[in-house]
């Protein structure tokens, strides 16, 4: 069995998240506590009572999707359960670094506010959606966004046949119209609230860029995954530059994916709310089967634990 950890993004995030988790893990419990003490924010409050458009501002849904899956983590850790290699979709991935211990908890936990923050505060204002296009090939979507007045691009090319376009809503609507007349099967508007992962971030990127460059970074030759390229990050990459980069350009996650299947992963376990990375496997159609579990609960949590116990 080897393992590889997938870490949920945006958009994942629901109220009661991590609850179960919290009550019943003296390890979520600690995590919990400690990100409080090092953000100032009422984590706990926001993920387990809401209200849901406080939970859906940016600066707060990123710190706790981030904790949840932090708090999971911990666990697994204490039962021994380790990855071999891991990925994470747009914030997932700091999630990822901290796990490989590429940034230090305290520092990657306040890196993740920052980048909240700094995203809810410099996405310039306008009405923007991102939306998913189910079961359309990758030249035909770029085809569709082309013959759009207005801003939209595609920022995620999740798995085989799901790509995200993203953009002025209008727009995304538009090309969601063509992409269903050039034979896409479905297309559903996702619960953010900016172009995300594209050039319109440009401000973001260079504050972000600025919190980068004072994060103390350990330079490993990582299990980490990168987002930018589908490629492992190496101990010569500049990971200040490459997630500068990262949050203004498109998320390659089907390259993630095949990289890790690729080097070997056939145990894929998302960790944190949500299951659509898991879902984004199952897409993938590997030419060998591999195992998909998803970790968001008590019930989750101790379902998977039993099943890799069984498989080692």
């Amino acid at each position: 069995m080897k393992i590889g950890f997938l870490f949920s993004g945006q958009g994942s995030q629901a109220i009661g998240m991590g609850k179960d988790l919290y009550e019943n893990y003296p390890k979520a419990k600690e995590v919990y506590d400690k990100v409080e003490q090092i953000t100032g924010m009422e984590i706990k409050k926001l993920s387990f009572e809401g209200p849901e458009e406080k939970l859906n501002q940016t600066q707060n849904t990123q710190v706790s999707i981030l904790t949840q899956s932090l708090a999971i983590l911990a666990i697994l850790k204490e039962k021994g359960i380790q990855a071999e290699m891991s990925a994470g979709l747009s914030l997932g991935e700091y999630t990822a670094l901290i796990e490989d211990g590429v940034f230090d908890f305290e520092d990657g936990v306040k890196l993740v506010q920052k980048r909240g923050e700094i995203m809810q505060n410099l996405t310039p204002q306008g009405n923007w959606k991102m939306a998913a296009i189910l079961g359309l090939e990758e030249e035909k979507v770029q085809q569709a966004c082309k013959q759009v007045d207005g801003f939209v691009v595609p920022a995620n090319f999740n798995t085989i046949g799901q790509i995200v376009v993203s953009g002025e809503e209008a727009a995304v609507t538009k090309a969601g119209e063509i992409a269903k007349e050039l034979g896409a099967k479905k297309v559903s508007i996702l619960n953010t609230a900016g172009p995300f992962h594209t050039e319109k971030l440009v401000e973001c990127s260079k504050a972000l860029k600025e919190e980068l460059n004072k994060t103390k970074m350990n330079h490993i030759d990582s299990k980490v995954v990168k987002n930018l390229d589908g490629k492992l990050y190496k101990q010569t990459d500049d990971i200040a530059q490459t997630l500068a980069e990262h949050i203004m350009n498109p998320v390659r996650f089907s390259g993630d994916l095949q990289t890790m299947y690729d080097n070997g992963i056939d145990t894929f376990i998302e960790i944190g709310p949500g299951k659509t990375l898991s879902g984004f496997v199952k897409r993938m159609n590997f030419e060998k089967p591999v195992l998909i579990k998803n970790i968001n609960s008590v019930e989750t949590l101790e379902e998977t634990i039993k099943e890799v116990a069984g498989n080692e």
